[in-house]
C-alpha cells in the first residue's frame, strides 16, 4: 500500500498552506450553559442521535488517567449504561448494558471506540476498556451496530433494547484512538492504535508491561448492512509511519476546493521523532491523502468538539475547535510554547480558502475553563448539511442560530497536571453548552 495516488499528488501540488497568512472568520461563536438534573459527567464517548434526543455509549466517568497501572483505566470509571438525552426538554434516561451478550458489554463499557452514524445505524469500532473475557485490559476486536430510534424509545420505555444491538469481530477494527468516517459511501477509519496491558508511562517493558502498536494506516472498507447481517469488504487502504502515526486527535469531514467531499486530520500524538504533537494536517480524498507541511497548527492537538462548515459561495472551509489539550496557548496576545501540552480553553478555527490555503485563527470566545478534552458536539439534524455532515453555512442566517451541543469531556483544575495527579485534579463534565453562531 502506497502513500498517495499520483492523481491526488498533482492535485494538490497547487495547494500551498501557511499560518502566516492573516484571515477573518467569518461568524462569532457563543457558549450557552444547559444544564439537566441528574446528568452525570461523560468523556470519550460515542453518541448517536435521533429526531433531538441523543444515544451515549461508552466513554469514562472520571477525568484524566493516572500514570500508575494500577489505577489507570480502572474498572470504577466504566460507564456501564446507555444515556439517551433530550437537551430540549431537559430529560435524560438510562439504561444498564447488563441485558447485552457479555462480547457487547464489554466493548460499550470501552473508551475511546471509532464512531459514526450513517441512517438508523451508529457503528461502534473497537476501544479500549478491560475483558473478563481475556482477563486484561484490551483493544476490542469488534463493529457493533446500534439502530440508534429503537434503542432510544426502548430505553425511554424502558424495555428490552438487546435486540436491536448486533455485533461482528475483526481483527480490522481492534483499534482505539482513532477516527471513523465515510467519504461517500466508502468507510474510512484514520489513524488509532491496538493497545494491550495496563497503561504505563514509563513504557511497555516497565511494570506489567503492555503491547502498544500504531496503525499507522488509513483502513478502507464498505458495510452492508440489510439490519440483520453485516458484511465487511475491505479496500486497499494506505500506511504511512511517519504521517499516520497518530491517535486521540480529530479528524473532520470536509468539502474539498474542488467541491468534492474528503477528510482531513488535524494533529495528533505523537512524532515518531519526539513525544509531541503533529502541527500539520493531512487531507484525504476519494483517490488518496495529501501531507500538509506547510500549514502549522498551534492550537487544539488532542480530540475535543468540533464544527465543520462550508460556505459555497466563497468556497472556504472552516473547523472550529473547543478547548481539550495543546502544546500551545495565548496568553495576553502572544503564543506560548509549553511541552508539557496543558489542557487550554483554546476555542480556534482553520480555514481553507478557494486555492486551498489553510489557516488558524484563535477566537476571541474561550471555553468557561479547562475544558473540552474528549468531548462531542452534536449538531441541530434540522439544519441544511451537506451528504457528509458539513454544516452549509452560506444558508445560516446572520440572526444568532443554535448549531448544536457540546457535551463532557475532561474537566481540568489546573494546566498540567498529570505528574501528580491523583485522581482528585480533574474530572469528567456533565456540562452540556447550547453552542450560537452569529454570522458576521
Amino acid at each position: 500500500m502506497g502513500r498517495v495516488y499520483r492523481s491526488f499528488i498533482l492535485f494538490f501540488s497547487l495547494l500551498i498552506s501557511s499560518h502566516l497568512f492573516s484571515q477573518t472568520v467569518p461568524f462569532s461563536i457563543s457558549l450557552e450553559p444547559v444544564s439537566i438534573d441528574g446528568l452525570g459527567g461523560l468523556q470519550s464517548f460515542a453518541v448517536g442521535q435521533h429526531k433531538g434526543k441523543w444515544l451515549i455509549a461508552g466513554g469514562r466517568l472520571d477525568g484524566l488517567h493516572r500514570r500508575q497501572p494500577f489505577a489507570s483505566f480502572n474498572k470504577e470509571g466504566f460507564n456501564n449504561q446507555l444515556i439517551v438525552i433530550d437537551p430540549m426538554g431537559l430529560q435524560k434516561w438510562t439504561a444498564s448494558v447488563s441485558m447485552l451478550p457479555v462480547s457487547i458489554q464489554e466493548q460499550l463499557q470501552s473508551t475511546n471506540m471509532q464512531f459514526h452514524q450513517n441512517g438508523r445505524y451508529l457503528y461502534l469500532l473497537g476501544g479500549y476498556g478491560y475483558s473478563a473475557t481475556e482477563g486484561t485490559h484490551t483493544t476490542f476486536p469488534f463493529l457493533t451496530a446500534i439502530d440508534v430510534s429503537r434503542v432510544i424509545e426502548a430505553i425511554i420505555n424502558k424495555k428490552d433494547f438487546s435486540s436491536y444491538i448486533r455485533q461482528i469481530s475483526d481483527p480490522q477494527f481492534q483499534v482505539t484512538g482513532g477516527r471513523l468516517d465515510q467519504i461517500n459511501d466508502i468507510y474510512y477509519l484514520v489513524g488509532g492504535q491496538k493497545f494491550i496491558g495496563r497503561y504505563n508511562p514509563m513504557g511497555p517493558d516497565h511494570g506489567p508491561g503492555f503491547l502498544q502498536e500504531y496503525t499507522n494506516q488509513i483502513r478502507k472498507f464498505s458495510i452492508a448492512d440489510n439490519g440483520a447481517a453485516i458484511r465487511i469488504k475491505h479496500l486497499p487502504g494506505f500506511t504511512d509511519a511517519e504521517n499516520l502515526h497518530r491517535r486521540d486527535y480529530n479528524v473532520l469531514p470536509q468539502i474539498l476546493p474542488t467541491g468534492e467531499e474528503g477528510l482531513t486530520a488535524f494533529s495528533g500524538v505523537f512524532q515518531q521523532q519526539e513525544d509531541m504533537p503533529f502541527l500539520n494536517a493531512v487531507t484525504i480524498n476519494s483517490k488518496g491523502y495529501f501531507v500538509n507541511n506547510n500549514f502549522q497548527q498551534y492550537y487544539n492537538h488532542y480530540h475535543c468538539a468540533n464544527i465543520p462548515l462550508y460556505s459555497a459561495s466563497k468556497n472556504e472551509m472552516h473547523n472550529l475547535f473547543f478547548g481539550g489539550i495543546a502544546q500551545y496557548y495565548d496568553s495576553a496576545g502572544i503564543r506560548i510554547r509549553d511541552d508539557n501540552v496543558p489542557f487550554v480553553k483554546t476555542i480556534a478555527s482553520v480555514t481553507r480558502n478557494a486555492n486551498g490555503i489553510m489557516t488558524e485563527t484563535k477566537l476571541p470566545a474561550e471555553m468557561p475553563a479547562l475544558l473540552g478534552a474528549g468531548s462531542e458536539f452534536i449538531p441541530v439534524e434540522s439544519l441544511p448539511r451537506y451528504k457528509n455532515g458539513v454544516l452549509k453555512l452560506d444558508e445560516l442566517t446572520t440572526t444568532p442560530t443554535v448549531i448544536g451541543y457540546i457535551y463532557g469531556g475532561i474537566s481540568s483544575t489546573a494546566a498540567n497536571i498529570f505528574w501528580f495527579n491523583n485522581g482528585t485534579q480533574s474530572a469528567a463534565s456533565s456540562q452540556i453548552f447550547k453552542v450560537n453562531l452569529t454570522k458576521n
